[in-house]
């Protein structure tokens, strides 16, 4: 008979002893996003492995207390309903895909409640929505996924939007999204047990760049349009800074001392097109969001994106889209209400 391996110890380095256990809370709105859910939680477990005890516990709860799903399908058996939690809880809530419809009244009653409890809230992803529109995130910063920051800030101005890839402020905490929730729990996780515990987590997830609150989410303009033009550069960013009152292409062109003919050849050859065009493309990309987004009339996306008269906007919407400002809104409430 052969001879009985032995058990392999776990791969744990303590540093500190462990502190009383810590319990996250994970509320998972309807059509999470699986990402950012998981890379929080698995910082959880492998931080647990690398101190070498129970250092932190999870519970999943949701609206109903049975199933939720993610956006990509896959469904979560839920530990708990909206049940009333211990006030050293952290909470987190992982938004995702029409985060607005996922944010029920329940939902946000249930978030009042804690906070007047004076429970930590954190929003992972879109999440950050749910937070401000239960008006728990008013007087503060926070952050929320680039896609949703021009429909965020147009609805909660009483909230100062950031860039940021992640935000905490007092007992409030917020995501941009994607792998930004590994930067927040590494963050947390140093808290309690020191940087070397932080960064051994971040090793064993083969997370070579950790980013602070100091980092913004995006991609700098060179590299998200493939161009390394200086001036180039600096008349994009000064596009995407003045959308409501849009700056005429002589004026860019003065402002990185060039003139108009030369900022249009800089187009034609790194873009394909010509200012007018591209400046027109970041402006109706504003105007979808905001009429996926956000309840605004579609006179007032106009407006905010730019334009003088809803003619004008319905026109430059269709030649782009193929469809009208209002058909693009009733298509969209239809898919959702699917």
């Amino acid at each position: 008979m052969p001879a009985k391996l032995p058990t392999p110890k776990p791969n744990a380095i303590p540093v500190k002893p462990v502190l009383k256990t810590r319990r996250f809370v994970f509320v998972l709105l309807d059509n999470f996003t699986l990402l950012s859910f998981a890379s929080a939680l698995e910082c959880l477990r492998i931080a647990n492995r690398m101190i070498g005890g129970p250092a932190y516990s999870w519970m999943l709860i949701g609206d109903g207390g049975n199933l939720a799903s993610c956006s990509a399908g896959t469904e979560f058996k839920l530990d708990a309903d909206l049940i009333e939690l211990n006030r050293e809880d952290k909470v987190l809530v992982c938004g995702g895909i029409d985060v607005q419809k996922a944010t029920t009244k329940r939902i946000i009653s249930w978030l009042r409640r804690e906070a007047r409890r004076g429970l930590v809230l954190g929003g992972l992803c879109t999440a950050s929505y749910s937070l401000a529109k239960a008006g728990l995130l008013d007087g503060k910063r926070a952050t929320i996924h680039w896609e949703n920051q021009d429909s965020f800030s147009e609805e909660f101005e009483e909230v100062t939007l950031t860039k940021s890839v992640f935000v905490v402020d007092g007992n409030r905490m917020t995501t941009a999204g994607g792998t930004s929730s590994i930067d927040l729990m590494l963050k947390l996780i140093a808290d309690d047990y020191g940087e070397e515990i932080a960064n051994l987590v971040a090793d064993q997830q083969i997370y070579s760049s950790i980013r602070t609150d100091q980092d913004t989410q995006r991609l700098s303009v060179p590299t998200r349009i493939g161009v390394r033009h200086p001036k180039l550069s600096m008349v994009i960013q000064k596009m995407e800074q003045n959308i409501e009152e849009p700056i005429s292409p002589s004026a860019l062109a003065k402002e990185v001392g060039m003139s108009t003919r030369q900022l249009e050849r800089l187009f034609r050859r790194y873009l394909n097109r010509s200012p007018k065009r591209y400046y027109m493309e970041l402006r109706l990309q504003k105007a979808r969001n905001l009429l996926m987004q956000t309840d605004m009339s579609v006179i007032n996306v106009a407006l905010a994106c730019g334009f003088a008269s809803p003619s004008h906007f319905s026109k430059c919407y269709r030649a782009h889209y193929n469809t009208t400002p209002y058909r693009e809104r009733g298509s969209h409430a239809t898919r959702l209400s699917i």
